[in-house]
């Protein structure tokens, strides 16, 4: 059993382990970010501090999209996060955005996790929402036609993760679409690449 699941946890340090490392070290070396601003869709959606359960729920889908996801598709799940990771990162050093956020006065535990949350979060790092590019990417890993039912509830989940994320103010929708957008992108950058790998085998033999 550790040896099955120590080759997946260290693809998911290499690949999770890179967005964590790129996320902070653009934070403290960017320049003021851009306001932007919400669209109907973001003002539509009311903030509540208690969705912060589920937007941290990310945090269970990540790991769980590594132990999951078919063996072979694993490596390229941590390659994709480290694509996405770099991607990101060049747009939040060129062009850094940040938004209005709300305040909470709550006195709920949402609230109080929110507000430890929001101590360490970026205040920039907004677009693309790094957040909804890996949920994009763990769905993408899990998928199987075998397993039909974790696969559709992995889809539910991620869509409950990315309205969570608009109830928190923690993004707006255009960070969540440049995110998700980012992710398809990655994704298909390493089937690709596997493509190529494969088709280059077959040719050497």
């Amino acid at each position: 059993m550790i040896k099955v699941i120590l080759p997946r946890l260290w693809h998911m340090l290499l690949g999770w382990g890179c967005v964590g490392v790129v996320y902070n070290l653009t934070d403290r070396f960017q320049s003021e970010g851009t306001v932007i601003s919400p669209s109907l869709i973001d003002r539509l959606i009311p903030f509540s501090p208690h969705a912060i359960w589920l937007y941290l729920s990310f945090f269970i889908m990540i790991p769980l999209a590594y132990l999951l996801a078919p063996i072979e598709r694993v490596k390229g799940l941590a390659l994709a996060m480290q694509l996405t990771a770099i991607g990101a990162g060049g747009v939040y050093v060129l062009w850094p955005t940040t938004m209005v956020y709300p305040l909470d006065h709550g006195t709920t535990l949402s609230s109080d996790v929110l507000s430890t949350l929001t101590q360490y979060d970026s205040k920039q790092n907004c677009l693309p929402s790094l957040h909804m590019a890996l949920t994009v990417l763990a769905v993408w890993a899990v998928r199987n036609a075998r397993h039909k039912v974790r696969t559709v509830l992995f889809i539910l989940w991620a869509a409950a993760i990315a309205f969570s994320i608009l109830q928190l103010r923690r993004h707006l929708s255009i960070d969540l679409v440049s995110g998700a957008l980012l992710a398809l992108v990655a994704a298909w950058l390493v089937e690709r690449m596997a493509l190529t790998r494969y088709r280059a085998v077959r040719g050497e033999a």
